[in-house]
């Protein structure tokens, strides 16, 4: 199977795929973008929830 293309328009192509084919590179380069942020959002309201806890715990 030998992989060449033309010219930079039938590599975005991608035979006919290219919609498919970048599509999932973009999806996944989202969620990979998403992710650590959310994660960082969860772990900040983790932590202001607990502080919370802790002052209504300590009166």
């Amino acid at each position: 199977m030998n992989i060449h293309w033309q010219s930079f328009s039938d590599f975005l192509a991608m035979g006919g795929y290219g919609l498919y084919v970048w599509g999932s590179f973009g999806v996944t380069a989202l969620i990979l973008a998403l992710e650590p942020m959310l994660a960082v959002r969860r772990r900040r309201g983790l932590l202001l929830r607990l502080g919370r806890q802790l002052r209504a715990e300590r009166g």
